[in-house]
Order: C-alpha cells, then structure tokens, then sequence
C-alpha cells in the first residue's frame, strides 16, 4: 500500500518507537502530528502537547489534529512506560495509577477520541510488548497493562469487524530507548545496565516493523508482530556477553 498523502496521529512521538515511526512515516509521504508532553522535541508537521492521562488534553489534542489535517488514516498509540522493578509487594499505589493511566486507559481513550475521525481503509496500531504475552518477575503491574493492551486490541478487533479499519499490535522485546531510564526514574546506571552485554533492538527496528504492517495490501491484516532481539527468548531471559 503507497501511504503517500495519508495522514496520521502518533502519541509519545517525541522520542523512542514513536519519534522513529512519525519520521518514518514522513518519509513516506504522510503527513504526521505528533503528540508528547515535550512538544520541544517532536519533529512532526503537525507537533501539539499531549498527556493521554489527562482527558482534556487529549480531546484538544485530538481536535487540533483532526482541524489541521483533515481526518486519519493511521492512529499509532505508542505513549507508555514502566515504572519501577521490584516485586508486587513494594510497588506504590501512584506508580501503578500513572502505569495504567498511561498504558490502559490513555491508549483506550485516544482510540476512542480518534475512533470518529479514522476514515476508510484506516489503520490503528497499538504499541504492546513482551510484557503482554508472558509475565516476569519485578513487573507485576507494567505486565498487567500491557496483557490489557493486548486484550483490547483484540477485542477492539471484534468489535470493528465488518468496517474497512485495520488493527494491528507490535509487541517489541527489549530495545534501547528512553523507556529504561524513565522505568527507572532517571537512575542511569541501572538504565544502562539492561542493555549491558546484549545487542538490544533499536527504535527503527521496531518502527520498520510498523511501517511493514502499515504496507500490506489493505485486504491483508496484520494481527501481531513479535518481536524480539536475538540473544532474548522471553521477557525474563536474555544471554548477555560477559
């Protein structure tokens, strides 16, 4: 499918998968806005604030968007994070609310604010993760979320079935982004040591991945894309170089 001339919305596009995607896109020939709480650093056209947790913010983000480029074809939901990696039992009651705030219900309500605006032959791809399919230690809560996200894809799937609107999850494993150092509130020792000894996937791997699903033959609907670096079988288990 040629994208050039379609228009799309990307959340948390200010850095990682989503600041990899929205320039991706653009090169492709869409015309993007990109949301973040950094509006400072999103390179899109069209470049609005946005804090999905915050239903306010996200309606004026959605109407801007929607006035400024005319209605979506492509929804990219990628705002999200990690909070913390311990066990259940010494995680806060505020670092779970911002998880699900942010991952559950800030992908929820930007699907249904945009929901409207999606045309015909459009596309909604949804940022999920490892974390959705099977469980590890020390992220009861970040697991929680992204088995939701999943989950309501699926669901959304259903629900939509019979409207020409493609649905897709890209569940990446263990990348090099921001993610680490927001996960563990700016601590970047131990940001970096999660990517010590191991090749981790990139946010244009993860953005290629995206842009794959997002050119197939419209009659051609990618449910899921896993994926993961090589030397990391599941979310717990990766082999690292000494």
């Amino acid at each position: 499918m040629n994208l050039t001339g379609k228009t799309a919305i990307v959340t948390g596009a200010s850095s990682g998968f989503g600041r990899s995607t929205a320039r991706m896109l653009k090169d492709a020939g869409v015309r993007v806005a990109g949301g973040a709480r950094r509006t400072e650093r999103l390179e899109t056209e069209v470049a609005l604030e946005l804090d999905v947790t915050d239903p306010e913010s996200s309606e004026r983000f959605v109407a801007a968007a929607v006035e400024q480029l005319g209605g979506i074809d492509i929804l990219i939901n990628n705002a999200g994070l990690a909070l913390g990696r311990a066990p259940f039992d010494e995680s806060s009651e505020e670092d779970e609310r911002t998880v699900f705030e942010t991952d559950v219900r800030g992908l929820v309500r930007m699907t249904r604010l945009c929901l409207p605006h999606i045309r015909d032959e459009g596309h909604i791809v949804n940022l999920g993760s490892i974390a959705g399919r099977q469980a590890y230690e020390g992220a009861a809560t970040y697991v929680a979320a992204k088995f939701a996200v999943r989950g309501f894809t699926y669901a959304l799937r259903e629900d939509l079935l019979g409207r020409p609107i493609r649905i897709t999850t890209v569940d990446p494993g263990l990348a090099e982004t921001e993610f680490s150092v927001v996960r563990f509130k700016g601590d970047q020792a131990k940001a970096d040591a999660v990517y010590k000894g191991v090749d981790p996937l990139t946010p244009d791997d993860i953005a290629d991945c995206i842009m794959f699903a997002l050119t197939r033959p419209f009659h051609v609907n990618i449910d899921e894309i896993v994926v993961k670096a090589q030397a990391q079988s599941s979310g717990g288990r990766i082999i690292r170089e000494p």
